[in-house]
């Protein structure tokens, strides 16, 4: 059996990420008050090459969030307006003819879109065309752009951000459900509080300026992102992922329906695979950001409602009883309990 006891050096790097973490919230909150759940979400994602999708009304500094955690990670960004008129190339890139003034010969180059940025903000993605759409979703995926038969790889970290009014939906394009599964996250930006609002208002109508400093570089968020894969996982912990998940799931045909009674009778779709992973993996980020050495219960509670609640579907019944996503993701977790734990299980260690 292997030594309970961590090597000091992985100790030593979960408490510097922690201490990283502390520093990015602590000048993210120089400039945007508030939004602390937010703020470790967004992280969450970029230290497990996650994609998010925050919704929230107008006015809530979405952007200024985004823009702020990029500069205090020193990461290029760029901000993309979605509008229905905006096609693939304006954001991917596209060629152009170039002539050689020496030799008078012409070849294509590829002019490189503003996709080629380590954080993007896709601001309202819901507003453009499904064929644009794509072309995003796309590079999420792949991490390269496909231009004359040649890939462009996208630089390293890549990070998607984006957003969504959930007020308006006159005019826009909905992201498929297969789409919207590609995002690790949906974050939902609420309204300050009315001490958090009184700052704000304070901070906004006054003349000073504040200058954010650089926590951590391209390269420590690539190690921090190799760093959350070794983060170890005990058996009984990836179970209880694997029934928060399977739970919301349709029984195959001809097996009994043993949902609870507030699934089945709400639920249109259930969550898929990519839900588990993404529990584990967000619940291993969690972990280092509060500077432990490996999983617990608790950490994939912490990430359940983000990554579950634009993978399930509500049906009619949920939608006239008011009943929401949150509501049955929030209800799941009550109803299911962790299992027990095994000495070898609870010794994992970051190794």
């Amino acid at each position: 059996m292997s030594d309970p006891t961590p090597p000091d050096a992985s100790v030593d790097l979960v408490q510097e990420v922690s201490q990283a973490a502390k520093g990015l919230k602590n000048q993210v909150g120089q400039i945007v008050v508030g939004q602390d759940e937010v703020i470790e979400q967004l992280f969450i994602c970029l230290f497990t090459k996650g994609h998010g999708l925050l919704v929230g009304v107008p006015g809530l500094a979405k952007t200024l969030l985004v823009s702020t955690v990029a500069q205090t990670l020193s990461l290029q960004f760029n901000r993309i307006q979605f509008t229905p008129d905006l096609m693939p190339s304006d954001i991917t890139g596209t060629e152009v003819i170039e002539e050689n003034k020496t030799t008078g010969h012409r070849e294509m180059r590829f002019v490189k879109g503003p996709i080629f940025a380590n954080v993007i903000l896709a601001d309202e993605i819901n507003r453009t065309p499904p064929k644009t759409q794509a072309a995003l979703l796309e590079a999420m995926q792949e991490h390269h752009v496909t231009a004359g038969g040649m890939r462009h790889a996208l630089p390293q970290p890549f990070f998607v951000l984006a957003t969504q009014n959930p007020i308006e939906q006159e005019g826009t394009y909905p992201l498929p459900e297969a789409q919207l599964d590609r995002f690790m996250f949906n974050i939902k930006v609420g309204y300050p509080s009315e001490t958090e609002e009184l700052e704000i208002v304070k901070r906004t109508t006054s003349r000073n300026k504040v200058t954010i400093e650089q926590v951590l570089t391209a390269e420590k968020v690539l190690q921090i992102q190799d760093v959350v894969r070794d983060v170890p996982v005990a058996e009984h912990v990836i179970k209880y992922a694997l029934k928060l998940v399977r739970a919301t799931r349709f029984p195959d045909k001809g097996q009994p329906d043993d949902r609870p009674d507030f699934l089945s009778n709400y639920l249109r779709w259930g969550a898929g695979p990519r839900a588990s992973q993404n529990l584990i993996l967000a619940g291993k980020a969690h972990a280092l950001l509060h500077g432990r050495t490996h999983v617990e219960p608790e950490d994939i509670q912490a990430v359940t409602l983000p990554v579950l609640r634009h993978r399930i579907l509500t049906n009619f019944a949920a939608e006239a009883d008011g009943v929401t996503t949150d509501d049955l993701i929030t209800q799941l977790m009550d109803h299911i309990k962790v299992g027990a734990s095994s000495d070898a299980q609870a010794e994992a260690v970051l190794h």
